[in-house]
């Protein structure tokens, strides 16, 4: 039996930059995936046109290098997101639907209210540092705390509050009543702005060539180091002989085992030889039980009535934003997802975009192809970005994003805040940390 310096689990963008970098520093490595493709969370269909419609992960920001980076090496390129989009955000409740700023809810008062609260929040950001948010002084005491219940406690309005939920939410990553205030202030650390959420900072830029060719380009690159349909049932870690047991009872043995498996999906995989502390942090973890919606029309429409694609709703999406010339990208967040779920399954493509055409006219009724991700239910993914609740920054702890060799963990949820950036970051900090250790 062929014995492995390094066993991968996972190829998605984490799984694959960790197994790059480890071939490219002369290790025997072989990367497991369980799905039929590679890629994760991040996926792609060309059209009959061809243009790219993007499925899974998308933009990125440019604060992002360790993704900006590995987009360079290999061979591909970046342009403006959505944020060069001509024309103003929309916004869908059930009063009404507006275009621009501010919100149409807000009173007189309410954009002073914003701009303070605002300014509060980033101040206290700049006090957490995002890789040791638990030296903080009040640490437990601002994780114990929602946003929702701080921004009520600096007399937010409700106008204002508001606006944050409708926000978090557009982002599909839970509530402000069910986010941790260390863990939303984390975030905000790790990519400083004088914002909430700067979304030139955050999500400003897209590969020209579609963000799945990440992926896929990594993948042509391994070649045949890459199995897939090859899911992971147990991980026996012991110094010298790691064992991996995959669901159809092939047995592969290997020195070291780096998992670059979500959260969610680890927590199925019967792992031995890990302290109980280390475990016990990973299966605190959570994520966001999200969806995604990708549409693809003829032209962008929504251009002529003044509006750049960019919205956030109330209803069962968070948001929209353009992708490209006539494609549409839409969120649904965690708050909703239950209600997508209960839709009928011959009907949830229909009241989906229904949702779309009250936002930008009936035209959005005729896509040309629309495509579903569910990745809250999805076995493999089982959910989206990390989802920071009340208590739980505190209940992961310190351990969160670290290695006990010979067992390695990296992946998006490693990182401060999800992302594609994440699942790169900690796939390359990861395999240097096994090539450093020979």
């Amino acid at each position: 039996m062929h014995h492995y310096d390094v066993i991968v689990l996972g190829a998605g963008l984490a799984g694959l930059a960790a197994a790059r970098d480890l071939g490219a520093g002369g290790a025997d490595v072989l990367i497991l995936e369980a799905r039929d493709r590679v890629g994760g969370r991040v996926e792609q269909a060309v059209l009959g046109d061809g243009r790219i419609l993007q499925l899974g992960g998308e933009v990125v920001g440019r604060a992002h290098t360790a993704y900006l980076g590995l987009v360079g090496e290999l061979g591909l390129t970046l342009v403006p997101s959505y944020v060069a989009e001509p024309g103003v955000i929309a916004r869908a409740t059930p009063e009404e639907v507006s275009a621009g700023d501010p919100p149409h809810w807000f009173g007189p008062k309410d954009d002073d209210c914003q701009r303070r609260v605002t300014q509060g929040f980033v101040d206290i950001a700049r006090t957490v540092d995002p890789d040791d948010p638990w030296s903080h002084p009040d640490a437990a005491a601002l994780d114990a705390l929602s946003v929702g219940q701080w921004l009520r406690s600096v007399d937010a309005t409700p106008e204002v509050l508001r606006l944050w939920e409708i926000g978090q939410l557009s982002l599909a990553s839970g509530s402000v009543e069910r986010t941790s205030m260390l863990g939303a202030l984390r975030k905000n650390a790790a990519v400083p702005s004088a914002g909430h959420y700067d979304y030139e900072d955050w999500e400003g830029l897209r590969v020209t060539e579609g963000s799945a060719t990440v992926a896929l380009r990594m993948a042509a690159e391994l070649g045949s180091r890459v199995r897939t349909g090859a899911a992971v049932a147990a991980v026996d870690v012991r110094p010298g002989r790691c064992t991996v047991r995959l669901a159809g009872g092939e047995t592969l043995t290997a020195d070291a085992v780096v998992s670059a498996l979500p959260v969610g999906p680890l927590r199925s995989v019967a792992v031995s030889g890990v302290s109980d502390e280390r475990l016990a942090s990973l299966h605190a973890q959570r994520q966001a039980c999200a969806a995604k919606l990708a549409v693809a029309y003829e032209r962008p429409f929504w251009r002529e009535q003044g509006m750049n694609g960019l919205s956030e709703c109330e209803g069962v999406l968070g948001s929209t934003w353009p992708q490209g010339e006539g494609l549409l990208s839409a969120l649904i967040p965690p708050e909703r997802y239950g209600v997508m779920l209960g839709m009928p399954a011959q009907l949830r493509m229909r009241e989906l975009i229904s949702d779309v055409a009250r936002l930008y006219g009936p035209e959005a009724e005729q896509p040309i192809t629309a495509y579903l991700r569910m990745w809250g239910t999805d076995p493999w993914t089982q959910g989206y970005v990390t989802q920071w609740a009340p208590g739980d920054v505190m209940r992961v702890g310190p351990l969160h994003g670290t290695h006990e060799p010979p067992f390695y963990v990296c992946g998006s949820d490693q990182w401060v805040a999800g992302y594609m950036e994440g699942a790169v970051r900690t796939g390359r900090a990861t395999a240097a940390e096994v090539l450093r250790r020979g």
